[in-house]
């Protein structure tokens, strides 16, 4: 399982590009205080130790030093030594090679010529490291004109007091640079979740109320407009309705006058057949207004226990004689429009009637959804089928007699019923042979 390093969220995403660069720039930060503190502290012990040094040589040429005081003499209070040879170490003391050609540097530029020079830190004492006592005594040694000059000098000890300045520092500047950006991402992300949530729901909703325009100007406009556009939508479903009703009242009378007048036909045969093609042209009427306006409708969505309605749904199949069964009946329960999802089920227990033979039904539980399947014992549909015959007006035979599998509108009109419900229509080939037709829809927790 792959790990998810960049979130997904615009508030996490806000805050991990921040800390990472915050991060970036305190370690920036860092290695430029850290080089700075090390010149400085150079420059303080080395400094005082290269005036010593360079006092010395000077009062050394003029004979201002008692040799008896300062040569072959070194002890832990005297801050002069002069040498022929290399001044005695204090066991554990640790070379500075920086500090040592600090010094050296120094020496070259004050016009007084070094042959060699060294520097060392002593041990720490116990008295040392008092608060009166910050810092190490270092020791510093040059060579010049054949002796050695070896003076003591002291350097700070400021490492620690750094990494807990920029630790505080660091701290605080995520606290007053993530708190505002986690405010902000927040009052921006808010409003957009809940124009997702609106824009995910069912398009074909009637009377919701507009989502309120909140967030930065940018986001008040996005709303705003989407608020426009979703009742420009509505207005045109409304029409649409309004249009529909007109066109299956305006049909309808004349095709039950046509009805009317066929039954004064004297041919048997010819009355029956005129009156076939009225009573096709009606349902095909029927089918044509269901898929218009499924999804629509004032009929309330309720709660709907499955196993119940497929059972009523086999026992009604079962009083016509058809060969319809229920199968495993997982115990669920979804929200929906019952009418609408009856008519749905019908279309598929008519399909699966008219093209497999025999229709049985079950439920399968998967997680938070549902699965109502419909299966029969046809010979399936292949893969361009399946794909096409959930549009309008397609069909797997392709003759338009409605005895052998009507206009091809049953599986469009399950289709939009189950996306009005907040689910899908799935097709799908058993692998023993024929097919199953599922409506998935999200269950009732």
């Amino acid at each position: 399982m792959s790990i998810r390093l960049w979130p997904r969220s615009l508030i996490g995403q806000l805050v991990l590009a921040v800390a990472a660069m915050l991060f970036v720039a305190q370690g920036i930060n860092f290695v430029m205080l850290a080089r700075g503190q090390k010149q400085q502290t150079l420059a303080h012990g080395g400094g005082m130790a290269v005036a010593r040094i360079i006092d010395a040589i000077d009062r050394d040429r003029r004979g201002r030093i008692d040799d008896g005081a300062a040569r072959g003499r070194h002890d832990r209070v005297q801050k002069l030594l002069i040498t022929d040879g290399p001044p005695p170490l204090i066991p554990g003391s640790v070379p500075l090679a920086d500090l040592s050609a600090y010094v050296a540097d120094l020496l070259s530029e004050g016009g007084v010529k070094a042959s060699e020079v060294s520097a060392w830190a002593m041990p720490l004492r116990p008295r040392a490291q008092k608060a009166s006592y910050p810092g190490r005594v270092v020791v510093v040694s040059a060579r010049v004109d054949g002796r050695y000059f070896t003076v003591r000098s002291r350097i700070p000890a400021t490492g620690g007091r750094l990494q807990g300045f920029l630790l505080w520092q660091t701290l605080s500047l995520y606290l007053l640079l993530l708190v505002p950006i986690i405010l902000i991402a927040w009052r921006v992300a808010a409003p957009l979740r809940e124009l997702t949530r609106a824009v995910r729901a069912n398009p074909a909703a009637r009377d919701l109320p507009p989502i309120d325009e909140a967030g930065p100007s940018d986001v008040r406009d996005l709303i705003a407009a989407f608020n426009a556009y979703r009742a420009r939508i509505g207005t045109m479903l409304a029409d649409k309705d309004r249009m529909l009703g007109a066109v299956g009242h305006d049909l309808r009378t004349p095709l039950a006058s046509l009805r009317v007048r066929v039954e004064q036909v004297d041919d048997d045969r010819l009355r029956e057949k005129m009156i076939a093609s009225i009573e096709e042209m009606t349902a095909m009427l029927a089918d044509i207004l269901a898929l218009a306006r499924s999804g629509s409708g004032t009929e309330a969505p309720e709660a709907i226990a499955l196993p119940l309605l497929l059972r009523e749904l086999t026992a009604d199949y079962g009083e016509q004689g058809k060969d319809v069964a229920a199968g495993a009946l997982a115990e669920a329960a979804v929200r929906a429009r019952p009418m609408l999802l009856r008519r749905a089920m019908r279309n598929l227990i008519d399909n699966a009637l008219a093209y497999g033979v025999r229709a049985r039904l079950s439920v399968v539980r998967e997680g938070d959804h549902a699965r109502i399947i419909v299966s029969d014992d046809g010979p399936g549909l292949t893969d361009e089928q399946i794909r096409t015959l959930v549009e309008p007006f397609a069909r797997g035979e392709q003759s338009r007699n409605r005895a052998t599998g009507g206009a091809g509108l049953g599986l469009s009109i399950a289709r939009e019923i189950a996306a009005g419900e907040g689910g899908e229509l799935v097709l799908a080939n058993r692998p023993g042979g024929g097919l199953d037709a599922a409506i998935v829809l999200p269950v009732l927790t």
